[in-house]
């Protein structure tokens, strides 16, 4: 196939990764908001829509090793490629999380809850917003934005430190609170790991500019 051939297949599947980045952005904004309002329907659609993610990242990642087996590519476009296998693999585990959140949700449905939902909405807004920003910085190629991901994984790991600190205050006050307040700790948790993974999408545009391997997170425990 020709060069143009290649391309326009190059591009189809970055189409294809930015129509699943999207879904799986839905998801985190879905699971969280549904636990605010304690929408059930809304969870539902959650745990529902993983099974389309990873029907997505199956399609993706059998149309990604078709090009290699028939194209053979080289240099960069071998890596853009390889970066589409582990961005896809990282958006279906975030997806993953979103359906443990929306479960999370369906199980505390009829207790109310302990306290106003604060930080927990904060870190689902900062995570549909690295998503945004680290799918954009692979379209664009811009490793300035892949890199400012680090800084909202440190404030992700901030909230999910205060979130603990609160709920162990709650647990130790009353003993009553103990359950509901592990499960709104795993969200946290859940969250925390949404983050995690957006800073890998991170290293993997870096990745395909520069070809250089880089750990955001161990960069991140550096300059704390």
């Amino acid at each position: 196939m020709s060069r143009s051939g290649l391309n326009r297949e190059l591009t189809y599947l970055q189409g294809e990764l930015l129509r699943m980045g999207t879904l799986v952005e839905e998801l985190i904004y879905k699971a969280v908001k549904s636990m605010i309002n304690k929408d059930q329907a809304m969870a539902q659609e959650v745990i529902d829509a993983d099974d389309i993610v990873d029907q997505m990242m199956l399609d993706i990642e059998l149309k990604c090793l078709s090009v290699i087996a028939r194209q053979q590519p080289m240099a960069k476009d071998l890596r853009s490629i390889g970066t589409i296998l582990r961005i896809i693999t990282d958006l279906e585990r975030i997806a993953d999380h979103t359906e443990d959140i929306a479960e999370i949700t369906i199980n505390l449905m009829d207790q109310p809850y302990m306290k106003p939902l604060i930080d927990i909405p904060r870190m689902g807004d900062i995570c549909r917003d690295m998503l945004k920003r680290s799918i954009k910085s692979y379209i664009n190629e811009d490793t300035e934005l892949a890199w400012s991901l680090i800084e909202d994984e440190k404030t992700s790991d901030a909230l999910y430190n205060q979130i603990f600190r609160e709920l162990l205050a709650f647990m130790l006050e009353d003993p009553k609170t103990i359950n509901q307040a592990l499960s709104l700790l795993l969200a946290a948790g859940h969250l925390e790991r949404i983050a995690d993974h957006i800073t890998n999408l991170g290293e993997m545009v870096v990745y395909l500019v520069d070809g250089e391997r880089v750990d955001f997170n161990r960069i991140s425990r550096e300059t704390e």
